[in-house]
């Protein structure tokens, strides 16, 4: 089944990145099968709440069909995940890749990053995406390679230890 097209919200569509680790991918094969779970309770009040008629005035019944609604769209944009899902494969041949581990030294010190898809950034914690402007300049590069970094208008040079 394919994704519903609606308008455009404020942002617009933003093109989604396909590519992420094997352990995301299951996440969100457990996050369907909640949905999948919740789906028949849901679908048996909007019947039953459908029985008192006059669906005008329902509320209730108008809630429970939008929770009904909600719950189908996650399940169809899971489902559209999963089933276009780039399983990141780690290879350690010493080019800066989706899925590697890099640690850099800027003029601040050393820095730990594994590099992964957008749904799984997380700088905080070490996790930068590839398309962020840290991880496109890391990508393709080696241990050793000093590269260039554009932030913001600032350019700032990185050395790749890893």
């Amino acid at each position: 089944m394919q994704l519903p097209k609606r308008k455009p919200a404020k942002y617009g569509e933003v093109p989604s990145d396909n590519a992420m680790s094997r352990k995301k991918y299951e996440e969100l094969e457990q996050e369907l099968e909640k949905l999948k779970k919740k789906r028949p309770k849901a679908a048996e009040e909007v019947a039953r709440l459908a029985e008192l008629g006059d669906f005008s005035e329902n509320v209730e019944y108008q809630l429970a069909k939008r929770r009904l609604r909600g719950i189908n769209y996650a399940m169809l944009k899971l489902e559209h995940r999963l089933n276009h899902a780039d399983i990141v494969k780690v290879k350690n041949d010493g080019i800066v890749r989706l899925g590697s581990v890099v640690a850099i030294e800027t003029k601040k010190g050393e820095k730990t990053y594994t590099i992964l898809g957008e749904s799984e950034a997380d700088p905080k914690n070490g996790i930068i995406s590839h398309n962020s402007p840290l991880g496109a300049a890391l990508i393709g590069h080696r241990a050793g390679d000093e590269v260039e970094v554009d932030k913001v208008g600032k350019c700032k040079v990185v050395r790749i230890l890893i």
